[in-house]
């Protein structure tokens, strides 16, 4: 079904009027301290409450295989390999409602679900739906912030077509990606990157929620910490050790507290418990890295497979090097053992790797020190990071995970 209204907009708030925040009128508010002081040495008074949406495509790879294949919809979808050593990509609804999840394990999406259908990942079709989707988005706004193949930040505080509302605008641009490519988006509107990311995932699939100014601080409050975007498994179990276990937990920690416990983290933490971030949406998102993994159907259980491996995917990594121009100075190796213990070895260079016998040589270095083996290895894994700024603007990867 194509998306509908969301009931939960609130238009009356003046940050969702139809007057941009950017012309709010200093002169008429200022405060009795800055009565005398003008705008440009007031910059408070002038702060513009932004209106951000985070697109995110339902279920996208499964949804594009359900759409181009009628037998499969309806019915639970994994894409990826059902082989014993494979992983699921991404998962249907009518999968994910018997537990299946992207990044599980294949045999363990089959324990859970007998009648999953495996299909095998077409990245080309998604790329192509991808930028379709994109192109949606630059009707509204110059202003986007692509995350992944499926998920966005739109800043539409000044959109392109003088909707009146953020609510407004997510609502005609979810039914335009509809229009276009027959698959749904949910979405989430917010005055900040974190909030509208949270509140995308609050009416999943083929919805859309809105935080106003005045109710980030108490979302926040009520959420656990784990479903905090940034906040991983790890990182959750920390907190929950310390005694935090909501947002309203976190906010009644001190920044002191929290930097020592979680160092620079500590600060970012310290904003959010209170529904507050200070991000940008950026168009011009500098790559962090290219990278390319595998895991195998057996384990690699002498060096010289581990080191043919590590070739394989610094050669995928070098392709997409030389397409690009992109040349970064760290090289890092990836290896989980068959007990899914994961090790990593990076190394980073004073000068950028500018070539692909110097990038096989440093990664083959790396996972080198690994040897002997202290078990098998099922997968393997290639980055290279740390771009230099000159070669960040142009670069636009989709980072390669292969599980065969």
């Amino acid at each position: 079904m194509p998306p509908t209204p969301s009931t939960q907009g609130w238009p009356g708030h003046w940050w969702e009027s139809s007057e941009p925040p950017a012309r709010y009128d200093v002169h008429r508010h200022r405060t009795h301290a800055c009565r005398e002081t003008k705008a440009a040495r007031c910059p408070n008074l002038a702060r513009v409450t932004r209106k951000i949406i985070h697109v995110d495509m339902d279920a996208f790879y499964a949804s594009v295989e359900q759409r181009d294949d009628p037998n499969l919809r309806g019915r639970p979808v994994a894409v990826g390999s059902a082989t014993g050593r494979g992983v699921v990509a991404a998962a249907s609804y009518e999968a994910r409602r018997f537990g299946v999840r992207s990044a599980m394990p294949s045999v363990t999406a089959l324990r859970r679900c007998p009648d999953l259908i495996f299909v095998p990942h077409r990245f080309d079709v998604y790329r192509a739906v991808s930028h379709q989707i994109r192109a949606i988005f630059h009707d509204y706004t110059p202003l986007v912030e692509p995350l992944s193949l499926d998920e966005a930040y739109l800043d539409v505080t000044e959109n392109l077509k003088a909707i009146p509302t953020a609510t407004e605008t997510a609502t005609e641009i979810r039914a335009r990606i509809f229009e276009t490519t027959g698959l749904t988006a949910s979405a989430g509107i917010s005055y900040n990157k974190f909030l509208a990311k949270l509140a995308s995932d609050q009416n999943k699939p083929n919805g859309q929620c809105v935080i106003t100014p005045g109710m980030g601080a108490a979302f926040v409050a009520k959420l656990e910490v784990g479903r905090f975007h940034g906040v991983g498994p790890k990182t959750a179990e920390r907190m929950n050790r310390l005694g935090i276990f909501t947002g309203a937990d976190l906010r009644d920690r001190e920044l002191a507290f929290l930097q020592a416990h979680f160092g620079k983290a500590g600060a970012w933490y310290h904003a959010i418990a209170r529904g507050e971030d200070d991000r940008r949406v950026n168009p011009d998102q500098p790559r962090k890295s290219s990278g390319s993994e595998t895991t195998y159907e057996t384990d690699l259980v002498e060096p010289g497979q581990v080191e043919a491996g590590v070739r394989a995917m610094a050669d995928d990594v070098w392709a997409w090097c030389a397409k690009t121009g992109g040349r970064g100075r760290t090289v890092t190796v990836k290896a989980r053992y068959a007990d899914f213990r994961t090790v990593t070895r990076s190394r980073t260079r004073a000068s950028p790797v500018n070539d692909h016998d110097t990038l096989h040589e440093v990664a083959i270095a790396l996972v080198r020190t690994l040897f002997p083996l202290r078990a098998g290895i099922r997968l393997i894994g290639v980055t290279l990071s740390t771009f230099d700024q000159a070669d960040d603007a142009q670069l636009d990867l989709l980072e390669q995970s292969r599980a065969e």
